[in-house]
């Protein structure tokens, strides 16, 4: 199984201010229905709550130390857990927040990464990245336009 991250972060590493999104950019929310339609999606129960529903067309589990149920999801208490109900699966994707992103970084091999090339004033940022231990394997830079505010670049990184 492949354990896959996908983020879109600003250039200063923020990725949300209030439990929302700092930018909308149409092609990536569209790069990201691509690349996670048909996986499973893990997330912590903020991110949850700040999307508002399961995401459609992908299993979803949402990792909380509550003792709560939600409709649509499954329900873990660790990275460890939700990874370990997708061990027959071949590409699974963690998709937020900072701690979930923090505490499976270790165990991810790939990133599918947004860079919004701009600075912006968050609450919440994703952890810094050793780029000695990773590989760029794809890369496309997008300029700002009338639906995207601000230049941004989508990265594949694989482990080393």
């Amino acid at each position: 199984m492949t354990t896959s991250i996908i983020v879109a972060i600003a250039q200063n590493n923020a990725i949300g201010i209030n439990n929302q999104l700092l930018w909308h950019l149409p092609n990536d929310l569209k790069h990201f229905k691509n690349t996670t339609s048909g996986h499973t999606v893990i997330m912590g129960r903020k991110t949850f709550d700040s999307v508002g529903k399961p995401l459609p067309k992908r299993r979803n589990i949402v990792i909380t130390r509550q003792n709560i149920s939600i409709e649509g999801c499954e329900v873990v208490n660790s990275v460890e857990a939700a990874l370990a109900l997708c061990a027959d699966e071949d590409e699974v994707f963690i998709v937020g927040g900072a701690e979930i992103y923090k505490l499976a970084m270790p165990l991810t091999d790939k990133i599918y990464l947004t860079i919004v090339h701009h600075d912006f004033e968050g609450d919440t940022y994703f952890p810094q990245i050793d780029y000695s231990q990773w590989n760029e394997t794809a890369r496309t830079d997008y300029e700002a336009d009338e639906k995207h505010a601000y230049t941004y670049s989508i990265i594949t990184l694989e482990r080393r």
